[in-house]
């Protein structure tokens, strides 16, 4: 497994190493002491899977303290256009954003950690996977809206496929406000 540094700390892209033959593929999508071996101590307690069609928008979520999540995420089938915005206070990229391109032909995944707001945008109809360090917690449920002019992502669709709820999220600038 090929782990790729983003520059930001935590943030990990990763390439699996895949074995093909005439059967087809196998690869490992995950390995705790390799994880270890990377400085990642973390502990998954719950797996989420979603399909969306082509141009869904989903996010960008996250939980609040003390229910932050931890995630490793990938493209089961499909391509996703993955969207990280750091929400850590004393971070040196607060407020900075990342982008990676998750395709199940490549089998390349991310891990995200605790501190970020997290969204997707589905390229083609895409199965998406997912890997929690903690439970889902309602109440700590919240988000940032996807197209605040204050982050200015690219989603690099005009018109996307976005959730009522996803439209009526907090601005940047609001989630300012009410940080710790």
């Amino acid at each position: 497994m090929k782990i790729i540094e983003t520059g930001f700390d935590g943030l990990l892209a990763m390439e699996p190493d895949i074995y093909n033959d005439s059967r087809g593929y196998f690869f490992e999508s995950y390995n705790l002491q390799k994880f270890k071996e990377f400085g990642l101590n973390v502990n998954f307690v719950q797996d989420n899977q979603s399909f969306s069609s082509k141009h869904v928008l989903r996010g960008l979520h996250f939980q609040l303290k003390p229910h932050q999540q931890g995630k490793l995420v990938r493209a089961i089938t499909g391509k996703v256009l993955d969207v990280v915005v750091d929400i850590r206070k004393n971070s040196p990229t607060f407020g900075k954003k990342f982008k990676y391109i998750l395709d199940s032909k490549k089998n390349n995944f991310l891990y995200i950690p605790e501190g970020f707001a997290h969204g997707f945008l589905t390229l083609e109809d895409s199965i998406f996977f997912y890997k929690c360090t903690r439970l889902y917690h309602k109440d700590s449920d919240s988000g940032i809206l996807w197209n605040d002019p204050d982050l200015g992502i690219d989603w690099e669709v005009k018109h996307p496929i976005v959730s009522e709820k996803d439209q009526r999220l907090q601005t940047f600038q609001e989630f300012l406000n009410n940080i710790e």
